[in-house]
């Protein structure tokens, strides 16, 4: 295939996603009451072999081809077309990990520390544990992790797996419904936080721990804790730098947003250098960047072009890795089942319990309950590294993105109706 014919074909498969994404959003708020992040995961779905595969093989298999190409030499690569589309996918989630970084409010913990504490270590223990329990009974049946991953790898990967929070779609409900900061909005907020932040530390720790070599994995694990160390006590000083640019120039320029992106893309490298993961040094990045004005006007120049345009990707990268067929016998319907009950109770019923016993009322518990349970584009983002680093396999993906999208479907609803007659129904959402 001719660079002219794969920018041909580039071009047709970004109108179908940005058409299919916009279609299912438009009907998915009006009608269901639902974000554009389930909108956009449910079109991915749709786009992959789940169904576009089942109604059209060839057509969706000419558009969005994944088998590989092979040479004269007898060697596979992967399709181009479709390294292109992943490539595209994955700037846009370093830059989206980046912004979810700039909106990362230590402020918040501070002020309900003992009772966001005690919400999410319960959001980040029990479904941790559960999860790596199903992973040890699951362990060998049905084919659910590839070979040669450990159960104890595989337990490790499950639990941080459940233990994830749609942080930014749990952020952005509360913001549109104005109780981002009330007692259990703050609470909310900085419970979410922390545990998208522990899970993506475990996430870190899991992949590190993968590595054949005990040499690499303390070389993995050691430079993420270097970065971490380093993005705190030097990066944070010196990244200062930014406000003072933006005051001088009377905003943020051209200049200053190139500047922080040569620095966003060299840290999203090192990580993923180090053996761990591009997003996880853009998450820290981001929350080592100065606020107020500079991160609001950052946020204004990147937000909509990362979340209209490059996320969708994303979301049909997801989709295409997703073969709801795979899922085909009682038992593997029974696993799924299982999966999903876990995530309920091991998150959603965890999480309220914990926010009653930090003093909230039962509607308030219930509804941060109902917050912290959805998964979203965060699951996605974990799932699709487990199934890129050879952790899981194509079964096991589609079984957690089921998970993924019932449990962030559950969300909207629940909390408007758990408001519905309260102070709290300013606005829907």
């Amino acid at each position: 295939m001719s660079n002219f014919e794969l920018v041909l074909k580039l071009l047709l498969q970004l109108t179908i996603i940005l058409v299919a994404c916009r279609l299912i959003t438009i009907v998915g708020r009006r009608y269901l009451g639902q974000t554009d992040v389930v909108c956009e995961m449910i079109a991915g779905v749709m786009l992959g072999p789940s169904l576009f595969g089942l109604i059209t093989p060839d057509l969706q298999q000419w558009l969005f081809p994944k088998a590989p190409i092979l040479l004269a030499t007898g060697e596979k690569i992967p399709n181009p077309s479709m390294s292109i589309l992943f490539a595209i996918s994955q700037i846009g989630l370093v830059i989206y990990m980046f912004l979810i970084g700039l909106e990362f409010n230590t402020n918040l913990i501070k002020q309900r520390v003992k009772s966001a504490g005690l919400v999410s270590a319960a959001g980040i223990l029990a479904p941790f544990t559960l999860g790596g329990t199903a992973a040890f009974l699951l362990y060998g049946k049905a084919e659910l992790f590839k070979q040669g991953v450990t159960p104890w790898a595989a337990a490790l990967y499950l639990g941080a797996s459940m233990s994830i929070t749609a942080f930014p779609m749990l952020a952005r409900m509360l913001y549109e419904r104005g109780i981002a900061k009330t007692r259990f909005g703050t609470l909310a907020l900085a419970a979410g936080s922390i545990d998208d932040a522990t899970a993506w530390c475990l996430l870190a720790i899991v992949l590190a721990s993968l590595k054949a070599n005990t040499s690499i994995a303390i070389f993995a694990i050691g430079g993420g804790i270097g970065y971490v160390l380093f993005s705190i006590f030097v990066g944070r000083p010196a990244l200062t730098i930014f406000t003072r640019m933006t005051k001088r120039d009377d905003g943020v320029t051209i200049q200053t947003l190139t500047l922080v992106l040569i620095v966003l893309m060299f840290s999203s490298w090192f990580t993923d250098a180090v053996g761990i993961y591009a997003v996880f040094g853009a998450f820290i990045l981001g929350t080592a960047m100065p606020r107020g004005e500079f991160a609001d006007q950052i946020r204004d120049r990147t937000e909509y072009l990362t979340t209209s345009f490059l996320l969708p990707i994303f979301f049909v990268f997801s989709g295409l890795n997703t073969q709801i067929g795979l899922v085909n016998t009682p038992a593997l319907w029974g696993i799924t089942l299982l999966i999903v009950a876990i995530a309920i109770f091991g998150k959603g019923i965890a999480c309220m319990l914990a926010a009653k016993i930090a003093g909230e009322n039962w509607r308030e518990s219930a509804t941060i309950g109902a917050l912290m349970n959805a998964r979203g584009l965060m699951e996605l983002i974990i799932l699709n590294i487990g199934l890129e680093q050879g952790i899981i396999t194509p079964t096991l993906f589609t079984i957690m993105v089921i998970m993924a999208i019932f449990t962030t479907l559950m969300a909207s609803p629940l909390v408007a109706f758990l408001l519905q007659g309260t102070s709290y129904t300013k606005s829907s959402v």
